[in-house]
């Protein structure tokens, strides 16, 4: 499908992309550019890519796709950085948890070539980062969402979904601010909530006996804040609207729960976990239903 594929950040998501569609053998030639050499030579070794990236105009002469696989934060000076050289046939899409503020980004870089730009996220990741976390079924089953331009031809749209189906993925579609609302409810508070506890913890003069007798609850409640700092700091600013709203929602929760707790009013927390707890059982039940019609071959 690609002769040439070349991607910004070769980590954890866009080398899992490169290494998925390699497995499919539906790309030729894997070019990486990214900040540090170390990481570049790594994913090379790990065969992620075929070629470090000497020069952007080197690097996008006949290439098919382009992903931007870093911190959100990057994605203008990047896009920026390729407008001049981009070939008429190459498309460009990312892969940032955050699509607003990307297309906002697009729109003041890109120019004329705008529709060459469709931007994605993956929801896909894992705790671990860098060259190394890379796994080429990262995105089995996973959700790929995107929030198509209007600009955007529906050939190249056409590319970049079958890009990711082949990854595995399944794909939806949303409207940026739709896309925003939704990740700062379900996915980008959760990430802050599991910071900010660790960090709580590791600042207690005793935190060495918390962590000690810390067991599966805390493991599973905070594994998402073993993930990129830097990633995460640029998703919250970016999407700092939606997350304060939904920070503020969690806040006047808890306080509800504090209040329910100085009360000793036994039945109303029961009321509140009971409520969490058959939420999360449906959710669950969904998730199950969707993966077993998928391997059947249902949608």
């Amino acid at each position: 499908m690609f002769n040439k594929i070349v991607i910004f950040g070769v980590g954890l998501i866009g080398g899992s992309f490169a290494l998925a569609l390699k497995n499919a053998g539906a790309v030729k030639h894997v070019v990486g550019i990214g900040r540090t050499s170390a990481s570049l030579e790594r994913a090379k070794a790990l065969g992620i890519i075929d070629e470090i990236g000497a020069s952007i105009p080197d690097a996008l002469k006949g290439a098919d796709l382009v992903l931007i696989a870093t911190p959100v934060a990057q994605t203008e000076a990047i896009l920026a950085s390729i407008q001049a050289h981009l070939e008429p046939g190459t498309i460009v899409t990312d892969a940032g948890s955050t699509k607003a503020d990307v297309v906002a980004a697009a729109r003041a870089a890109m120019g004329e070539k705008i529709a060459q730009f469709i931007p994605a996220h993956p929801i896909a990741g894992r705790e671990s980062n860098g060259p190394g976390a890379a796994i080429p079924d990262l995105y089995q089953g996973k959700k790929v969402v995107l929030t198509p331009l209007t600009e955007n031809s529906s050939g190249d749209l056409e590319r970049v979904m079958f890009a990711w189906k082949l990854c595995g993925a399944v794909i939806h579609r949303l409207s940026a601010e739709e896309h925003d609302r939704v990740f700062a409810a379900v996915s980008h508070l959760p990430h802050l909530l599991a910071y900010a506890l660790v960090d709580d913890i590791a600042r207690k003069p005793h935190a060495e006996l918390l962590f000690q007798f810390a067991a599966s609850g805390f493991r599973d409640f905070t594994r998402i804040a073993g993930s990129s700092p830097e990633m995460w700091r640029d998703i919250s600013m970016a999407n700092q609207t939606a997350l304060l709203a939904e920070l503020d929602a969690y806040i006047t929760q808890l306080n509800g729960i504090r209040a329910l707790l100085a009360a000793q009013n036994g039945p109303g927390l029961e009321a509140v976990y009971a409520n969490a707890q058959r939420a999360r059982q449906n959710w669950m039940s969904s998730i199950e239903a969707a993966e077993k019609a998928r391997k059947e071959g249902g949608d």
